[in-house]
């Protein structure tokens, strides 16, 4: 029998997630409140002229362990005023100690447009996201070819900008199918948590015309050069930036 993974857990985690919030929630209501909520334009914001940053607000992660204690509505403020474009914001609690707060903390402190970052599973969950933030996160790893397109079709729908995440060529190709024009390469393999910045420069040539975010292992100035010259129109960074906010002005003023 395969030994399940970090990924495999975090998954199960969030099906129970999503199942209790089908039991308590009215999705009629839940779908109204999400097309009425006014987002903002997540995808434009990372066209912007030079390399786009998305920093990422997290405590913690299965990677890195305890990363440190932040404030989201501080930090948000702290990475608007260092120049990024976007944020994202983890809402897993188990691993990454976030939540459905911390977004609206970080969200309603800033005029940034805001990813939620988890781990989304079901259409309950993209509706969840459409009543507070601006994109959603789509694992390809987690679906089937029609399920990530339902997932796809339904956040464009209701406004949100899904952000398809890959990390190699069978999930490319799931990606490229899903009609997703947002497209995350992770660094980071999420079965071993090894990191490769080779990965983003292998596949970004099967991803012509979508808008691509590099993701994972952006440490440095020189880190955000490579993947920019190899295709990323943006780059997200979370634990270094998080360790060391600064480093946000500094990919910022890579033209």
């Amino acid at each position: 029998m395969k030994r399940a993974t970090i990924l495999d857990e975090l998954a199960t985690a969030a099906v129970k997630r999503a199942q209790d919030l089908r039991s308590s929630t009215d999705l009629g209501t839940l779908y109204q409140e999400a097309l009425l909520f006014e987002k903002r334009d997540f995808s434009g914001a990372l066209l912007a002229p030079g390399l786009a940053v998305i920093s990422e607000i997290k405590r913690a992660s299965p990677s890195a362990g305890f990363i440190r204690d932040a404030d989201p509505a501080e930090w948000g403020a702290r990475y608007e005023s260092e120049g990024a474009n976007c944020l994202s914001v983890l809402t897993e609690p188990e691993r990454f100690e976030g939540s459905l707060d911390d977004l609206d903390a970080a969200r309603n402190n800033t005029t940034l447009p805001v990813l939620r970052k988890d781990f989304t599973v079901d259409e309950a969950q993209i509706l969840e996201t459409g009543t507070r933030a601006d994109a959603v996160l789509l694992l390809a790893a987690l679906f089937d070819a029609a399920a990530l397109a339902r997932h796809v079709s339904l956040a464009v729908e209701i406004g949100l900008t899904p952000l398809v995440e890959i990390h190699d060529e069978e999930e490319a190709n799931l990606a490229l199918e899903s009609g997703a024009q947002v497209l995350g390469v992770n660094n980071r393999d999420l079965r071993d948590f090894t990191v490769d910045l080779g990965t983003f420069e292998r596949l970004a040539p099967k991803l012509a015309g979508a808008t691509l975010v590099a993701e994972s292992g952006v440490k440095s100035p020189e880190d955000a050069r490579r993947l920019r010259d190899a295709g990323a129109d943006a780059v997200l960074v979370g634990e270094a930036a998080m360790r060391d906010p600064g480093l946000v002005a500094r990919l910022g003023s890579l033209q």
